[in-house]
């Protein structure tokens, strides 16, 4: 099954101790399918973990060890429109649910692909439910 897939869940999968039968669920539907992202997907999920470098969660080798790991395990597709909605349904969205307009691009391609949204944040899935996309990865 396709699913867009944000980057809390994307990192709950890279440190071990965060890894919960919900995000290894999400994981092996990505494996079996694909995920679609927006293009901020890999320098956030890249900025998560060199924030784990610096707080001394995991070193550089174990971060580099993970990129690679993502970039070879997973068949991740970036969407080319997700700019293009920015200044519209993006920032509405940001608006109506109090989200920054970075987590709304990620509801807002959901629910233009029709595709369930994978995060762990919070807020971002309340915004998620009210607006009746599907979730996973809780």
């Amino acid at each position: 099954m396709t699913l867009v897939l944000n980057s809390s869940a994307t990192l709950a999968w890279a440190y071990s101790d965060e890894v919960t039968p919900a995000v290894q669920d999400v994981f092996d539907r990505v494996t079996a399918a694909h995920a679609v992202v927006p293009a901020r997907w890999r320098l956030e999920v890249a900025n998560g973990l060199h924030m784990g470098v610096r707080r001394g969660r995991l070193d550089a080798a174990e971060r580099d060890a993970t990129l690679a790991d993502l970039a070879t395990t997973l068949d991740i597709r970036t969407d080319a429109d997700t700019d293009t909605h920015a200044w519209l349904g993006t920032v509405r969205l940001a608006e109506r649910f109090g989200l920054t307009v970075y987590d709304a691009c990620y509801l807002e391609l959901a629910q233009r692909r029709a595709l369930p949204l994978a995060s762990l944040d919070g807020d971002l899935r309340k915004a998620a439910n009210a607006c009746g996309v599907p979730l996973l990865g809780q």
